[in-house]
């Protein structure tokens, strides 16, 4: 699950990063409204957390402007803003959700995975594909039943590939999926993870639809 955080408190913004990251999100970082705005408009995310008390730029504008795009992202709103008209404006702009400040990094990953959830038209936070099942809240693979042991990567390989089981799914988009922006990335570990994967779940498990890239098997 990639997602965006723009926040110009810098403190918080590396502690929304380091906590959504061990929640295993990707994350891309965005300290003003305008490299936030640029970011949410270009780029493809899964979910964008916009704090709206930016020092450049007013985050109801950066939402107003996306929406007025077609840009469906799902969009949970941090704020200090905590009264209830403060969060009616934020609903009626076009955010799908509202988390005042203090918050617990927990929450923040849950609400996240239901908007997510409820974007890809799912009601629950398992996601099941033949003898497969992954449980996205508390990071769990199994198949046949059986706990099977994954790395970060791995499981949001797998958790990737399940939200678009049926689908090819080439390298490049495996590659946004997993790494943030700033990371230098090399298409090659993508190989290495399926590798991985099909000794762990079966040779069978992934297929190689050759020149476009990867789809879940049938078992």
């Amino acid at each position: 699950m990639r997602v965006l955080i723009i926040e110009d408190d810098r403190l918080l913004l590396v502690q929304l990063k380091q906590g959504l990251e061990r929640e295993l999100f990707t994350v891309d970082v965005a300290a003003t409204g305008e490299d936030g705005a640029h970011l949410g408009a270009e780029e493809s995310y899964d979910a964008i957390i916009l704090d709206l008390g930016l020092p450049d730029m007013d985050g109801l504008d950066i939402l107003r402007q996306w929406r007025a795009a077609d840009r469906n992202t799902p969009v949970l709103i941090l704020t200090a803003r905590g009264d209830w008209h403060a969060k009616l404006i934020g609903l009626n702009a076009g955010a799908d959700d509202y988390l005042a400040k203090p918050f617990e990094i927990a929450e923040v990953a849950a609400r996240l995975r239901a908007l997510i959830r409820r974007a890809h038209g799912q009601a629950s936070s398992i996601l099941r594909h033949g003898r497969l099942e992954l449980d996205l809240a508390a990071a769990e693979a199994r198949r046949d039943g059986q706990a099977i042991r994954l790395t970060a990567h791995e499981f949001k390989t797998l958790a990737y590939m399940m939200r678009h089981a049926g689908s090819i799914v080439s390298q490049a988009e495996l590659t946004e999926a997993l790494y943030a922006q700033d990371f230098v990335r090399d298409s090659n570990t993508i190989e290495v993870f399926i590798a991985r994967l099909r000794r762990k779940l079966g040779a069978d498990a992934i297929e190689t639809v050759r020149g476009l890239g990867y789809r879940l098997g049938s078992s």
